[in-house]
């Protein structure tokens, strides 16, 4: 009986949400070509919080070498880009990340996804209007935090603000009662931002290499010393390390990379224009490749405009701009940058603030999270209750957390999404075919081979091999089973667990494990087999033969390189941040299990989960846009 209640408990879990037909009338019409996709990419993933990002990396964590923390973290979106494109292949319809997790992966899986894509759009809006109050206050003499530093200092542990930022959570409210009254973020706002944006950047880059100093990349403790004795307030000035380029060393590269990751965090939403592209099987890849190669590049000539300008250790932390400029050209440019920074932050907060309800909408909508948060407003026809929420948490965490804390909140969720999509890809290229939609337009244009269904008597073969260990090595199908895919999906679990274990002993003890001490480097050695063993495994299981408007190259191998940079970039960051995304986590996994599980339309719809997880669905839309 115990034994019938779990297996019956985890069905609950692997459950995955049906599609259903719909009109001809709700279809989307394709007219995106690559040039749209990569202006919608580039809108997305451009994130002013660079101009404060840059300078707290550059100053106390790696020098100069920031671009190429950029560089690592462009690498990584890159590759995570190209599995969200083959994940929106497998359902070809127009939606949300989480959305796709739940047609493909189930309902546990979509929801650890839509709760952590939830911290990340929350965090983004606090970050932004962080960014704004520290701008603002920086432009005006720092006349806010003085007074806020006074009338509401937070007597908290470390991992909190000095002080309440009642200004930044003001602003977040503010925006949020703009979007309840019904103003809706606009295709104008996202073009302003954008421009606005480009605009600035493309002047502190021109500005770098017009008056940057070479010898900036280059400084020695002699440099140091005259700046300390020149400067009357030593305290402005960050760590030196030990100078020249790379001044913190490649640790300070790394924590910089996993810093770095939340900034091109967006790439998704290219993936998931799948339906509304004119061919999606050549314009997303292209698209998101494009994208996050333009952002890179603002990325990088920003990251090294400032160093060139400004020694690394006076960049000014929370105003690195306008500071690198006024440094530069006085104090006229100094403030047209700001003023114009200021600017972009305003649309990019506007436009954050509408994106964060719709997801927690759709999932609500789903029955993960409270029913009472899909109330529409009869007035203004708002998701009122969700806008509200999403409101409301995001000005608190813009009222007790630092940037820096933000940051790092937002990197360990992104790079969480990462991995979590990488690991789909890596399972469903080897389940039997799933024929979660029909895509009629995608089948016209592209060459569509026979469809090879599993037939019972495919796996009939495998299941009575006497030989469990054989099969594993030398399947007898050459298309997947249902054994097959079970097989791949116990080693992919398997290679997260490794891995995990793998990136905690080179992140905790990389000196031991280099240096050939033998237990670590013993243990560093037998993990890294074990890994390449369970890799093989699944390389000689079948894949899905049915065609895809597009396929992420090189598996498994790829997704198991990306999970492993993923996982070890989490680890760079600080226990205080991992006790922070466990707390997150856990709130999570306490509205699943207490309500979510119980109040899914799927438990509703369907009382008895289906026995596998390779069932055949039928068509559905998702119901609310991409988050």
């Amino acid at each position: 009986m115990l034994g019938q209640y779990v297996h019956l408990f985890g069905e609950k879990l692997v459950r995955r949400r049906p599609l259903k037909p719909r009109e001809e009338s709700e279809s989307h019409v394709a007219h995106l070509n690559t040039f749209d996709l990569v202006v919608l990419g580039v809108g997305r993933i451009l994130r002013p919080g660079v101009y404060i990002l840059a300078g707290k990396v550059a100053k106390f964590i790696a020098g100069p070498a920031t671009i190429i923390c950029f560089l690592v973290a462009g690498l990584s979106t890159m590759l995570s880009g190209l599995y969200y494109a083959e994940l929106g292949a497998q359902v070809a319809r127009s939606g949300s990340v989480y959305f796709y997790s739940y047609v493909t992966m189930g309902q546990l899986h979509a929801f650890i996804t839509g709760w952590n894509s939830i911290l990340s759009l929350v965090i983004g809006t606090a970050r932004v209007a962080k960014a704004w109050s520290y701008i603002f206050d920086r432009l005006i003499g720092n006349h806010i935090s003085q007074v806020l530093q006074e009338a509401f200092p937070l007597h908290m542990p470390s991992f909190l603000a000095t002080y309440a930022d009642v200004f930044a959570l003001g602003l977040v409210l503010l925006m949020t009662g703009i979007l309840v009254l019904g103003v809706h973020e606009s295709a104008l706002v996202t073009k302003v931002s954008t421009g606005l944006s480009l605009l600035v950047l493309s002047l502190i880059i021109l500005s770098g290499f017009m008056k940057g100093d070479l010898h900036n990349w280059q400084l020695t403790e002699q440099d140091y010393t005259l700046a300390t004795a020149g400067s009357n307030d030593t305290s402005r000035l960050g760590p030196l390390g030990s100078g020249g380029f790379a001044p913190f060393g490649f640790e300070g590269i790394l924590r910089g990379a996993a810093l770095c990751f939340y900034i091109f965090f967006g790439v998704h939403i290219i993936a998931t224009k799948g339906e509304e592209a004119l061919t999606p099987h050549r314009s997303i890849p292209l698209g998101i490749v494009i994208s996050l190669f333009v952002c890179f590049l603002a990325y990088f000539g920003v990251s090294a405009a400032v160093t060139l300008m400004v020694p690394y250790y006076q960049i000014h932390p929370y105003n690195p701009l306008p500071q690198a400029i006024l440094h530069s050209w006085g104090a006229l440019a100094g403030y047209v940058v700001a003023v114009g920074t200021l600017c972009a932050l305003t649309s990019r907060l506007h436009s954050a603030v509408c994106r964060m309800p719709k997801l927690i909408y759709e999932m609500a909508e789903d029955g993960l999270l409270f029913r009472g948060l899909t109330r529409i407003h009869a007035c203004a026809h708002n998701r009122v209750k969700s806008i509200m929420a999403a409101g409301i948490l995001a000005g608190v965490m813009a009222l007790l957390f630092n940037f820096t804390d933000l940051v790092d909140l937002m990197s360990i969720g992104t790079l969480l999404s990462y991995t979590l999509v990488a690991f789909s890809v890596l399972v469903l290229r080897y389940q039997p075919h799933q024929n979660f939609s029909k895509n009629k337009r995608t089948e016209d244009k592209t060459e569509m081979g026979p469809v090879v269904e599993e037939s019972p008597l495919e796996s009939a073969p495998e299941a009575g091999t006497s030989n469990p260990l054989k099969s594993l090595c030398n399947p007898i199908s050459t298309t997947p089973t249902r054994k097959s895919g079970q097989i791949v999906c116990g080693c992919a679990f398997l290679l997260v667990l490794l891995l995990t274990i793998l990136s905690l002993l080179l992140a905790l003890w990389p000196s031991q494990v280099f240096s050939g001490d033998p237990g670590f480097t013993a243990g560093a050695v037998l993990l890294l087999l074990l890994i390449a063993g369970i890799t093989a495994i699944i390389w000689r299981q079948p894949q899905n033969p049915s065609p895809l408007p597009f396929r992420v190259p090189a598996l498994p191998v790829l997704p198991v390189l990306s999970i492993f940079v993923n996982v070890y970039l989490m680890m760079q960051l600080s226990s205080v941040i991992w006790a922070e995304f466990g707390i997150w986590n856990a709130v999570g996994f306490a509205i699943y299990f207490g309500y979510g599980i119980r109040h899914s339309l799927e438990e509703k719809r369907d009382p008895q989960p289906p026995a596998s997880t390779s069932q055949t669905l039928h068509e559905h839309t998702p119901s609310a846009e991409s988050s």
